[in-house]
């Protein structure tokens, strides 16, 4: 029953995605006593990533790999007319799409088998003097903790109470992943540019052979009729889904709805009798991609994940920059909890890690102003010229990942 107040701990951890799973169990085999805090009843529930491992990430980090999906080596760009669009294969299995639900389910079991404390449906209330409160199932309660982590998401309710920043530039992403017969299928990252249906990102199909998901993401206000009904809209005429059974939408080779599909009332392509519509999972959220934020540490606690914007700018990849921050953040938190010295989380500078993507954040920049189906199809003409193609490859399958402190 969480009522009242609860011991003290060592560390309380606020959000049970990836990176608040990561740091709370490492943390713990380090021997600290550690609470974690999660909003959701069942972390099996909704789940807010695509969930895309990239290759430096498999290779880093011990992933349980039966809850990952096939290896991916193929990437396929595509202007708004979905017309030559620019293929790139790699000779490395360069992605692999986790399932999220089980995944967290996995490593919340590894975290408490490590010790952590899992505080299910419990949401941070914030602080009160000297005490955090949190609103669980039987009602608030009280902790007192020497540290706080923030690791629920990019609008960050702990960022607020630290004083720390926060994010101010984020696309809102909607996704459906459908189930599908397990086939014979090369495993294709579709993407398409289209600031009609993506403003400022993309729209896209991955059909790993096992599952499809179909998205698309950008900026908010730049949805002329909302990202929804951008999705229904992508769905119907999507690249990548031709030929494959039992999916809603997009259209046959020939240009004509799929078998199984039958109008909707928007007379749009809606799931037939091969799809149960309790088979499709639906995913959407904010991505934070203004970049690592500069302060995510202070004297009470420290930011990791979406709420520490540790998210690729350019490619709103996050996994693995999430993990990566995280281990910095153990780190860190471990020598401040071993010696007593509140300043050693100075060490966790978000400003200095920053300064290293420059780059990327140009690239952001340059994205966020495509605005035309003219101007994105000019970009993807470039990437079919051999500098463009290079670059292409450096960006989409570079072994560069976040760098390290």
């Amino acid at each position: 029953m969480l009522t009242g107040r609860l011991p003290t701990t060592d560390l309380l951890v606020v959000g049970a995605g990836l990176a608040g799973l990561h740091t709370a169990t490492e943390l713990a085999r380090r021997g600290h006593d550690v609470v974690l805090a999660e909003r959701r009843h069942h972390l099996d529930g909704t789940v807010r990533t695509t969930g895309i491992f990239v290759r430096r990430t498999l290779e880093d980090f011990d992933l349980p790999p039966e809850h990952l999906g096939p290896p991916i080596r193929r990437m396929v760009l595509y202007p708004p007319s979905h017309h030559r669009p620019v293929v790139l294969d790699s000779a490395h299995d360069e992605y692999r799409v986790g399932d999220m639900a089980p995944l967290y389910v996995t490593q919340a079991r590894a975290a408490a088998a490590a010790g952590v404390r899992i505080l299910l449906g419990t949401r941070y209330a914030g602080r009160d003097g000297a005490e955090h409160v949190l609103h669980g199932p039987d009602g608030p309660a009280r902790l007192r903790a020497r540290f706080v982590v923030g690791a629920d998401g990019a609008r960050s309710a702990v960022a607020r109470e630290l004083g720390l920043d926060r994010n101010t530039e984020l696309l809102i992403g909607a996704e459906e992943v459908y189930p599908v017969p397990r086939r014979a299928v090369v495993p294709a990252f579709h993407c398409v540019v289209d600031p009609r249906l993506a403003p400022g990102y993309l729209a896209w199909v991955l059909d790993d052979g096992e599952h499809v998901h179909v998205g698309v993401a950008g900026y908010a206000d730049r949805f002329p009729r909302g990202m929804r009904q951008a999705l229904r809209e992508f769905s119907a005429s999507a690249p990548g889904l031709a030929g494959v059974p039992g999916l809603p939408g997009g259209t046959g080779p020939d240009g004509g709805a799929r078998p199984g599909d039958v109008a909707g009332p928007d007379g749009g392509a809606r799931p037939g009798a091969t799809t149960s519509p309790g088979q499709v999972e639906r995913r959407g959220g904010p991505i934070p991609v203004g970049g690592l934020l500069r302060r995510i540490a202070g004297p009470h606690g420290l930011l990791v994940g979406d709420a520490a914007g540790a998210v690729s700018p350019l490619t709103a990849g996050g996994l693995d920059p999430c993990l990566r921050l995280s281990e910095h953040a153990v780190d860190v938190l471990d020598e401040a909890l071993r010696t007593g010295r509140r300043d050693a989380l100075r060490r966790y500078d978000g400003a200095a890690l920053r300064a290293r993507f420059r780059g990327r954040l140009t690239l952001r920049r340059g994205l966020s102003m495509v605005r035309t189906p003219a101007a994105a199809a000019a970009g993807v003409a470039l990437l079919r010229t051999p500098p463009g193609r290079a670059a292409a490859r450096r960006i989409l399958f570079g072994s560069g990942s976040f760098p390290g402190p």
